[in-house]
């Protein structure tokens, strides 16, 4: 089934909606939207994503995308998002949509 453009908007309002500092899970944000699949808010993050705080989402473990570890955590840090290692403490970090 094709991902229907009131599916992308919706995943594109709820990662705009992430504040500096937090951040949310691909898992997250397709349980918000009501996707079935987290995979669909990954494609969707890859293909329209370049206006948002895409650097805002991560993976379920809190890490994010291996091409961009450094870019990643690097805004993440500057936001004040509080980091263990390579990955995002998510018990701390983790935005909760209403």
């Amino acid at each position: 089934m094709a991902t229907s453009d009131a599916e992308i908007e919706r995943v594109r309002e709820l990662v705009a909606a992430i504040p500096p500092g937090r951040v949310a899970t691909y898992g997250d944000i397709a349980a918000a939207a009501g996707l079935s699949t987290p995979r669909t808010v990954g494609w969707i993050m890859r293909t329209d994503s370049a206006d948002l705080p895409w650097h805002r989402v991560l993976r379920a473990d809190g890490t994010p995308a291996a091409h961009l570890v450094h870019r990643q955590l690097r805004l993440l840090a500057e936001e004040g998002c509080p980091l263990r290692g390579d990955r995002v403490d998510l018990a701390a970090a983790r935005f909760r949509f209403d």
